[in-house]
């Protein structure tokens, strides 16, 4: 499961400084970018390709709620693939703790520019390697 660490930001926060539960989400985004990105697949070498990852669908079940100023863990994996889309499951936990605050999972397509499905195997063959390639290694790893 690919980590990433980040801090809860006051506008993070509402009035009780917890984080506001709609704000898990970005931190699911900020994971998953991440994660492409230290695998050599940014958001932007994607866009180059004519080729997109749109959310279908996201989950988030709240366990303990981060507050602000805290150092979190982010973490991701892919945990289904098929040809037209996959799907990712995520954690966020308390860095110094370990305390879990989320757990969440989104459904992604794979989609050109115009958000017109593809499919991946068959036209962008490389992509779909890259995209098998960390899915063997998440779903066979913990």
């Amino acid at each position: 499961m690919f980590e990433t660490v980040a801090r809860v930001q006051y506008f993070d926060t509402d009035k009780m400084m917890v984080m506001h539960h709609a704000n898990y989400i970005r931190y699911f985004e900020m994971g998953r970018t991440e994660y492409l990105r230290s695998e050599g697949m940014p958001y932007s070498e994607m866009e180059k390709n004519d080729f997109q990852i749109p959310i279908l669908s996201v989950e988030a079940e709240y366990k303990d709620p981060a507050v602000y100023d805290e150092e979190i863990v982010i973490a991701c994996r892919i945990t289904k693939l098929s040809y037209a889309s996959m799907e990712m499951e995520y954690e966020i936990r308390s860095k110094e703790s370990g305390k879990l605050h989320v757990k969440g999972k989104s459904r992604h397509g794979f989609t050109n520019q115009a958000l017109k499905p593809i499919p991946l195997k068959k036209k962008l063959p490389e992509i779909y390697e890259f995209f098998s390639r960390l899915y063997e290694k998440d779903c066979c790893t913990d």
